[in-house]
């Protein structure tokens, strides 16, 4: 189906639509472009915009705040830097050292202590 029956089946607008495209909230289909360069839309589609629709609606988001969580899930470096920020901000609390970490340091307390 054409955007303007997209958006009216999904209660927003062609021009959002549009957007969501922009940021990545569309999944990308190799059929998705008709010959006249239209985007035609499928149930996938429909599925993949309505199920971000709910999730902005349930977290109070935009759909740029969205597009941002994807590419943090998507991309390791990125989700490093949010995390050490997490970290430093006292949001997240630093990962857990392993247990052979800790006998490590603990032993070298004893040896410091003598």
């Amino acid at each position: 189906m054409r955007i303007t029956e997209a958006a009216r089946r999904l209660g927003t607008s062609p021009r959002m639509l549009r957007y969501r495209e922009t940021l990545g909230l569309l999944p990308a289909t190799r059929d998705a472009v008709a010959a006249g360069g239209h985007r035609r839309f499928g149930e996938a589609e429909l599925r993949a915009v309505a199920l971000a629709l709910a999730l902005e609606k349930r977290y109070d988001i935009g759909p740029a705040e969205l597009a941002f969580g994807l590419r943090v899930l998507a991309e390791p470096q990125v989700q490093a830097h949010v995390r050490e920020l997490g970290e430093r901000i006292g949001r997240l609390s630093a990962p857990p050292t392993r247990a052979l970490d800790f006998e490590k340091e603990k032993a070298l307390r004893l040896l410091r202590r003598r």
